[in-house]
């Protein structure tokens, strides 16, 4: 059975009653293996009718791409702060089982525990798969955070009242700060240097830079590059 059958006719009480069981199977110490693939996930939406989900996987040592895959299906769930996971996750899984070279990592656009229930799409992906992941987000969904210094790879702790959730993180100077959160099977620290190994000169990592471009309206230009 899919994803989305499996997750047919969830309301949203039924969904967050899932997400806090599944949230209970997320594991914030470091569990990687060698990491020699990075992959970056996103998933965009072509109407309100469909979800584009696009992995593009880079060799670690180097961010050039090895592998990538688009996936679309018909968006099964409403639109609910703090539940995205269950809209993005099924189109998510479907282009990751496409690809030829699994990834020995995921850096998913979104977030990881950073999340009121724990459980964001990067660690919600990073259960269904079994893959370390990680959630590197745009913006903040939850928790209060200090000012963060102007100077590339400095970052402050992100925390929901005494608990330290996720990091805010200056990716270059001059920039607004990404939010990164462990998704599974790594910790915070661990999380926060692969997400500064993927930077090059821009704000966001190459594997979130790949990603979120196949997965737009900007999607032929880069699967242009990828020939």
């Amino acid at each position: 059975m899919s994803l989305e059958q499996e997750w047919a006719g969830l309301t949203p009480r039924d969904a967050i009653a899932l997400q806090r069981k599944t949230a209970t199977a997320v594991i914030t110490e470091d569990q990687l293996p060698v990491v020699r693939t990075v992959a970056g996930v996103d998933v965009g939406f072509e109407n309100k009718h469909t979800a584009r989900a696009a992995v593009v996987v880079l060799d670690a040592a180097t961010l050039e791409p090895v592998d990538h895959a688009l996936a679309r299906l018909p968006v099964s769930f409403p639109y609910v702060p703090g539940l995205l996971s269950f809209r993005e996750c099924p189109v998510a899984l479907r282009a990751l089982t496409s690809l030829e070279v699994t990834p020995d990592l995921l850096l998913c656009d979104g977030q990881g525990i950073a999340h009121p229930r724990r459980l964001g799409v990067a660690s919600h992906l990073g259960v269904l798969t079994g893959l370390p992941s990680i959630g590197v987000a745009k913006s903040r969904l939850v928790g209060t955070h200090d000012p963060v210094p102007d100077r590339r790879g400095a970052w402050v702790a992100l925390r929901d009242g005494d608990e330290v959730i996720g990091a805010v993180l200056r990716t270059r100077q001059g920039v607004k700060p990404l939010f990164i959160s462990p998704g599974h099977r790594l910790s915070l620290a661990t999380a926060l240097e692969w997400v500064m190994a993927c930077v090059t000169r821009y704000r966001l990592p190459e594997t979130t830079r790949w990603a979120d471009g196949l997965a737009s309206n900007r999607g032929q230009r880069w699967l242009d590059r990828l020939k």
